[in-house]
């Protein structure tokens, strides 16, 4: 089997050093570890068993089973790496991955033959790179018996004075996540943008907005409050003074994501299975 796979559009997926992930605490994951490296290894291809807690560079190209966080752990660790991750899902929604657990011989069919595509997901960069995020950076007061005044400003422009529980940045790949259940809008993944949603604003004039990703975001409070928290993609988390401002901007890596050329894969098919998007309601 040649190294290098080759998909009708040109993406490129090099298999000379495999390695597949599984979270360990996943009961599931056992049985589809042990199908995948055989559809692999059948085909003569080098892979490696890993967890989660043991992502390395070396890898090539990188078969994830789990969840939605497995995958969102993976992207932010691999994005630097510029290795295109497959997931398979272990987990619940699934919404980032591209097949079952059922589907995972599959799924290696669908790669060996060359019937994928490599799609790049803008992410977002905080704290001068200390943390990063495909989904989004959500940031919040400390604590929970009270509310918090937020300041965004874009480009050095004051443009939103929330006080509410929070606030969440978000990438396209992100707005179907925790984005959409504080009401912001559904984007498409390959949109080169960002939303901004205060989560329970105290006020009925506060409302999402959407601006073009290369946009330069601060957000400060107020000094005299508790402290701030900052997460990404609801995972790493660190804790601010008051009286730092929070600049977020797009990160200059970018997670490449592999979809299979299956129908139903298609990003708007996902949101009807998924989600039960534009699907009307029968009595």
């Amino acid at each position: 089997m040649k190294e290098i796979i080759q998909s009708v559009n040109g993406d490129e997926i090099n298999l000379s050093n495999v390695g597949i992930f599984y979270n360990e605490d996943n009961l599931k994951a056992s049985e589809t570890v042990q199908i995948t490296a055989k559809t692999l290894e059948a085909h003569g291809i080098n892979t490696k068993i890993l967890t989660t807690d043991n992502f390395t560079p070396e890898i090539t190209f990188a078969v994830i089973l789990g969840g939605d966080g497995t995958i969102l752990k993976a992207a932010r660790y691999y994005a630097p790496f510029e290795v295109p991750i497959l997931g398979i899902n272990l987990g619940r929604l699934g919404f980032l991955s591209q097949a079952k657990s059922s589907q995972a011989d599959k799924a290696i069919e669908y790669i060996l033959n060359g019937s994928f595509k490599i799609e790049d997901r803008i992410m977002l960069s905080a704290l001068d790179g200390k943390l990063n995020a495909l989904n989004d950076i959500v940031i919040k007061g400390d604590s929970f018996s009270r509310t918090s005044r937020l300041y965004v400003h874009i480009n050095d422009n004051l443009v939103c004075d929330y006080l509410a529980d929070g606030i969440i940045i978000s990438t396209p790949t992100g707005s179907t996540a925790y984005t959409l259940s504080a009401g912001g809008p559904i984007l498409s993944p390959v949109l080169d943008a960002v939303v901004i949603v205060p989560i329970c604003p105290h006020t009925m004039n506060a409302r999402p907005i959407v601006i073009p990703s290369d946009e330069i975001i601060k957000v400060t409070s107020n000094p005299d409050k508790p402290l701030l928290k900052i997460s990404a993609d609801g995972q790493n988390t660190y804790d601010l003074q008051n009286n730092e401002y929070i600049e977020i901007k797009k990160s200059k890596h970018k997670a490449k994501l592999i979809l299979l050329n299956l129908e139903k894969n298609s990003f708007y098919n996902v949101l009807k299975e998924k989600l039960h998007w534009g699907l009307s309601w029968k009595g």
